[in-house]
């Protein structure tokens, strides 16, 4: 039987930050009510790089440390609702940057649980025999999408890139569960980059709306409930205990949400590792950028057992236990 193991990771983030206190420039805002209600301190955006600019540099550091050929690569996923085109895909401008020609490439759209759905999708191809590794990557430059008078969003997000690359292995390591679903029905509580059906030979009365729009308590409620749900049908699924896991990374969007999921799985909360205080909602890159940043830390130990958990528009939502 094959699993899936990252053997690498990588992020880039623009060079740019933006504090609480330069927001409060532009838009009614103050640094008190930002970080009280959601963690969040600072965000980085973009100077002019795009997502497929900000996702190449991800790869090649992943490259780079895994020490492989980009020859190698037999598949490249890229989560993103941010992309430069409709199409060409993201992916397919990375593999292109890189050299990666042997790579099957193609992106995702699953927002915040982005990253996870595609380590699904990868690891689904590595179970069955078809490829042997893969690069996924969360990337996303949502300040494109932001409206800076809307001190509701604008102040939530941030742009950056993450990813990791797993390769097959026949040790009982690397993805050892999932849990990953979507309610449709509840959709339009977060949209953006709208775009109407119109053409020369009709008329319409919907206009096109490019900024994202966000019901703040209809995401916190659907987090809140979901996310513990998700984390306890996981581990049920593992054969495992909430008491044998090492860590929760969850999905940076706000830290209330992540006190509550605490609480509700009545797992302490220093097991959580957040980093959203220097990034902000970064959507589909928000996982792997403190996956990456909590190895680069030497908090993964060989033999730590962890849970991914994210959540986000569709709504949609995905956890995984991994044995690192």
């Amino acid at each position: 039987m094959y699993f899936s193991k990252i053997v690498s990771s990588g992020s880039c983030v623009p060079d740019m930050v933006v504090s609480n206190n330069d927001l409060a420039e532009i838009v009614d805002t103050n640094d008190e009510w930002i970080s009280s209600r959601s963690g969040i301190k600072r965000r980085h955006f973009s100077e002019g790089e795009n997502t497929s600019d900000i996702a190449s540099a991800v790869a090649e550091k992943i490259i780079k440390r895994a020490g492989i050929d980009p020859l190698d690569i037999e598949l490249l996923i890229v989560a993103t609702v941010s992309a430069d085109y409709t199409t060409p895909s993201t992916a397919c401008l990375v593999q292109a940057r890189i050299g990666a020609s042997n790579a099957v490439a193609f992106d995702i759209g699953a927002a915040c649980s982005g990253f996870i759905f595609g380590m699904s999708i990868a690891d689904k191809y590595i179970k069955s025999g078809v490829y042997k590794n893969a690069i996924v990557i969360g990337a996303e430059v949502l300040s494109k999408y932001l409206n800076f008078k809307d001190r509701t969003t604008c102040v939530l997000f941030g742009d950056g890139a993450a990813g990791v690359l797993i390769e097959r292995t026949e040790d009982n390591t690397g993805i050892l569960a999932e849990d990953i679903g979507s309610d449709g029905t509840k959709a339009m509580a977060l949209t953006g980059g709208f775009s109407p059906a119109a053409n020369s030979f009709n008329t319409t009365n919907a206009a096109a709306e490019r900024s994202l729009y966000m019901d703040g308590r209809a995401v916190f409620d659907f987090a809140t409930r979901q996310a513990p749900k998700s984390v306890k049908r996981l581990v049920e699924k593992a054969g495992c205990s909430l008491e044998e896991l090492d860590f929760v990374l969850p999905h940076q969007a706000n830290s209330r949400i992540v006190e509550v999921i605490s609480r509700k799985l009545k797992i302490p909360m220093d097991k959580f590792y957040m980093n959203m205080d220097e990034y902000g909602n970064t959507s589909s890159a928000s996982i792997p950028i403190a996956l990456n940043e909590m190895f680069e830390k030497g908090l993964i130990k060989t033999g730590s057992v962890g849970v991914l958990t994210g959540f986000g528009a569709g709504f949609t939502w995905g956890s995984m236990l991994i044995r690192f």
